[in-house]
Parts: structure tokens; C-alpha cells; sequence
């Protein structure tokens, strides 16, 4: 393949993924409250994660990468391929897009594309798979570039958190709200916007009928055209949950095919443990 696709730690593409089609990731850090500073899934796993983060009153903090590694990676790109598409988080959600960008003005050339995915998680490696995908087919720069922007103002993401823990820990809910809505039951589902930040929706009473909720909104939005796509289902420590709507999912629409996996550092400190959330 003339053509190296690279994204970062944020896609949540599990390794077999990744391996398949060659792609490669650049780690987002994480910073948790006691200062100790970690490369997101390189020497940050979901599950540690995930321990570590309930340790803690405050979130972590999560931040791109420094220009210079993405450099690194970007002329390793073009020395093994020639050509580099890279994939980044919703620049709504992260500086790395505007990193990118100073890093490929840097290097000074018109072989390296920076493209904005606008969303997150598997929504993220989802774009990043079919960019492979076309590239293996023989199809140029400028040629997967386009088909990437299609597929951009098509993309759909949905999610709940089953707690509002981190929410509250971020700052953009107060502890008396959060405690009546966790009290209640209640469970937002989100839904990204235009801009690739997510919003607010619905909010439903109890886990099961947010998660039905989510089935039902999925049909709402994609109905026949479900089968056409990659599904991406990504979760911070609930693989039942995760493993359950995918069963909803290929038994009502049958997509071409599901991806699982836990969702990373970069994403999950936002989602909170339960976050749940949906890319097609």
C-alpha cells in the first residue's frame, strides 16, 4: 500500500484491527491528579485505566500529542509509504487536529493529509478502516479524502453514561444535580453534533430503557441503511452491556459488521465507567 493511514490513541480500534490494515496510532498522554503521566494505551491500558480513575476526586487530563512526535510519525510515513492520511479526534473534543496541521506545515508537504473526523472513539477508526480500505484498492490521496468527507456528513454517534460521576467531576453538572439524577435513575443519551461535540438529547429512567433507547434512535436515524455499515461499540468497563446492544443491533439490522471495544483513556475519562456508546 502507497499510502500510510495513521490516527490516534482516541480511535479505539482493538490491535487485530490495526494490524489488519497497517494502521498506526499516535498516543494521546493522560495526567491523573497525583501527577504521575501516561501515553494512552501504550503504557495505559482501558482496565488500569479505569482503576486508577476512581482513585481520584478530580478527572485526569487528557492532551494531544506535541508537534514533534507527530512529525516523527508523519515523515516515518512517508519514508515507508510515501503518502500519509492522518486521522484525528473531532477538533471540537481536542487540540490534535490543529497539532496535526502545525506539525504537517512543519514538515512542508503536499504528500500528508490532516483530516478531521468530527467525532470520537470507533467513530474515529471506523473513518480510519475505510481509509485503509480504499487505500488497498488503489484509490489516490485526493480520491479517499473526498469519500472521507462524504462519509463525515453522514456519521452518527449516541452514547449514555450510567453515571454522572464524572460529569460532576468535570464541572459541568453540580454534585446536588448529580446526586438527584443518579437517585432518580435518570440516564442521558448524547448525540454529536455538527461540530463533533456531543449534546444532550433524551434523558430516560434506568439503564436498560437507555440502552433500548439508543436501538431504537439507531433505527430512527440509519433504518435501511444499517446494513451497509461498520458499527462501532466502544465501553468503559461494562462488556455485557456492550456485547448486549451489539446483539440488538445485528439482530434488527445486520450491519456488515460490529467492532467491540473498550474505550481508551482519551474518551473514557469524559464517558465515565458505563459510558456506552454507538458509531455507525
Amino acid at each position: 500500500m502507497a499510502l500510510r493511514i495513521i490516527t490516534d490513541t482516541s480511535c479505539d480500534l482493538p490491535d487485530e484491527e490495526l494490524k489488519k490494515y497497517g494502521i498506526k496510532m499516535v498516543p494521546l498522554k493522560v495526567t491523573f491528579a497525583n501527577g504521575e503521566n501516561y501515553l494512552d494505551r501504550f503504557e495505559l491500558s482501558p482496565d488500569v485505566f479505569v482503576e486508577k480513575m476512581r482513585k481520584f476526586k478530580t478527572l485526569p487530563k487528557t492532551s494531544a500529542p506535541d508537534p514533534k512526535t507527530l512529525m516523527e510519525y508523519f515523515e516515518k510515513g512517508l519514508k515507508e509509504a510515501g503518502e500519509v492520511i492522518f486521522v484525528s479526534i473531532s477538533s471540537g473534543l481536542s487540540s490534535t487536529y490543529h497539532t496535526a496541521c502545525l506539525a504537517k506545515k512543519m514538515i512542508d508537504s503536499n504528500k500528508i493529509k490532516i483530516f478531521d473526523s468530527l467525532t470520537a472513539s470507533l467513530g474515529t477508526g471506523i473513518m480510519a478502516v475505510k481509509a485503509a480500505q480504499m487505500a488497498a484498492k488503489g484509490i489516490g490521496l485526493e480520491g479517499i479524502i473526498k469519500r472521507l468527507n462524504e462519509i463525515r456528513k453522514e456519521r452518527e454517534v449516541i452514547f449514555t453514561l450510567d453515571t454522572l460521576e464524572n460529569v460532576v467531576k468535570g464541572g459541568r453538572l453540580s454534585k446536588l444535580e448529580g446526586l438527584a439524577a443518579d437517585f432518580l435513575h435518570i440516564k442521558p443519551i448524547l448525540r454529536g453534533n455538527e461540530k463533533g461535540v456531543p449534546e444532550i438529547v433524551e434523558k430516560v429512567r434506568g439503564r436498560k430503557r437507555a440502552i433500548k433507547r439508543i436501538v431504537d434512535m439507531t433505527e430512527e436515524i440509519a433504518g435501511n441503511k444499517m446494513s451497509e455499515k461498520i458499527v462501532g461499540i466502544s465501553h468503559v468497563n461494562c462488556l455485557e452491556e456492550a456485547k448486549l446492544l451489539a446483539s440488538e443491533i445485528k439482530n434488527r439490522f445486520n450491519p456488515a459488521q460490529i467492532i467491540i471495544s473498550d474505550m481508551s483513556a482519551t474518551v473514557g475519562t469524559y464517558a465515565g465507567e458505563g459510558g456506552l456508546m454507538i458509531n455507525f
